[in-house]
């Protein structure tokens, strides 16, 4: 299982059609679900909203600017390697407020697209499409590159 933990929900129909139309794509490889979370007005409320969806036994990776910048193929391995000793992965985006500091504590890998700043809502998109892509490489097939 592959869960996507995310603050804040996404408004504009191009995002919210990406973001369905990469999901459905990922379903034909694994299970996965996208949590919503809602923005709150500080760090604090927004670190026991993501706690009470948290897993004892999932591989946290949280999605963070000071995280390792990996290849598209690193990121493919990384999930291969990962199910060997996890069924479940988990994935967290923090909001503009950032992620709370004991949740980057409980992270089992730090991992960053970029040292740019994205919207949530774009940066979603971005992180399924990677997803897709790394099922793609792990499974060798053909994809765009």
């Amino acid at each position: 299982m592959i869960k996507i933990i995310c603050l804040g929900k996404i408004k504009e129909k191009y995002l919210i059609e990406l973001i369905n139309d990469y999901q459905k794509r990922i379903s034909k490889y694994h299970k996965i679900e996208i949590i919503e979370l809602k923005d709150e007005d500080s760090i604090e409320k927004e670190e026991i909203s993501i706690k009470k969806h948290l897993k004892d036994k999932a591989y946290i990776i949280t999605l963070e600017i000071e995280g390792n910048i990996i290849t598209s193929v690193e990121f493919a391995s990384l999930l291969d390697k990962t199910f060997i000793i996890s069924n479940n992965i988990t994935f967290i985006i923090g909001s503009s407020l950032g992620l709370p500091e004991n949740i980057k504590k409980i992270s089992n890998y730090k991992l960053s697209f970029s040292k740019m700043t994205f919207p949530h809502g774009l940066f979603r998109g971005v992180l399924l499409e990677q997803l897709y892509r790394a099922f793609k490489i792990n499974n060798n097939e053909t994809y765009h590159k």
